[in-house]
């Protein structure tokens, strides 16, 4: 079986699959609605009894068995493979969406390529009369019809759900979506197809740029005027929260939203490792990382 390379190319991938949209979009959220700063107590409890022990045994399985999510269960308990199977299937399942997000993503990031952002204005021909502009503008009558113009673009340019009926009628293909979408299927492949000796080198881009954008976005949020309003918006403890069973139910589908144990990308990870590898420095160091990224998040958004 093939190793890695070098030992970074094995930590990059396990934080770029562990840090995600669960950290970078619903940790904020889910960290303000459940009492701001007073989260982080159940949410560092779920972590430390509950999701570092999954994360270490998860890689401490792959890397000692050598083997992939469907093969290992054979070896654990042959009435179990079935569970390696539902693995693969919800992982097809996750690709589906993850990479439809990012086909999202990209054509975002083609449409900005204009004199005038096509989501800042309603002056487009898919914009309505509903669509409220407030950009740069200090009285703005906001009613429950207004629209904003992002929320148009996004939902009568991008996805043309104007052009539907419901599900019985989903309407034709979007031609530039369906590119987009070939275009990040054909980069996957492109990132897998040999294997770790692709893998490990393009994690070095796709792991390291989102925490460049963080940053970047975290020093131009932090100039703005009444930055730390959001900061005090995001952290303000709600202390009775924590009396609450629901937050102690979120914050444990929160560790496991952000660390990602159970669906197998882990144990295949860790079978490329050497037998005699330290795979609990490794569990705890990049559980670490993706646990501090959810909270640096935060500040980003905030």
């Amino acid at each position: 079986r093939d190793k890695w390379s070098k030992k970074m190319d094995f930590l990059l991938s396990v934080i770029g699959f562990a840090v995600d949209l669960g950290n970078i979009w619903r940790f904020p959220y889910i960290c303000y609605q459940n009492g701001g700063g007073a989260f982080l107590i159940p949410y560092t409890l779920m972590a430390v009894f509950g999701g570092v022990p999954l994360f270490y045994m998860e890689l401490a399985l792959g890397q000692f068995h050598r083997t992939g999510a469907i093969p290992i269960w054979k070896r654990i308990c042959p009435i179990f493979k079935g569970i390696g199977f539902a693995i693969c299937i919800i992982g097809l399942y996750v690709s589906f969406y993850y990479n439809t997000i990012i086909a999202w993503a990209l054509y975002y990031f083609y449409s900005s390529f204009s004199g005038t952002l096509p989501w800042a204005s309603c002056d487009n021909p898919w914009n309505t009369p509903d669509c409220t502009n407030y950009f740069g503008r200090s009285n703005v009558t906001w009613t429950n019809f207004s629209r904003s113009p992002a929320e148009e673009f996004y939902t009568r340019k991008v996805l043309e759900i104007q052009k539907s009926g419901g599900l019985y009628d989903m309407g034709g293909i979007h031609w530039q979506l369906l590119l987009c979408l070939f275009l990040i299927f054909t980069i996957v492949y492109f990132s897998l197809w040999k294997g770790v000796k692709t893998s490990g080198k393009v994690v070095w881009v796709t792991a390291m740029l989102p925490y460049v954008i963080l940053l970047i976005l975290l020093v131009r949020g932090a100039t703005l005027p009444g930055a730390w309003r959001g900061v005090i918006f995001y952290l303000r403890p709600d202390w009775g929260k924590l009396l609450s069973t629901a937050v102690w139910v979120d914050a444990a589908a929160q560790i496991f939203f952000s660390l990602g144990p159970g669906f197998g990308v882990l144990l295949a990870l860790a079978s490329y490792n050497h037998f005699h590898n330290n795979c609990y420095r490794d569990a705890l160091i990049t559980s670490t990382v993706n646990c501090l990224t959810s909270f640096l998040s935060g500040f980003v958004i905030f």
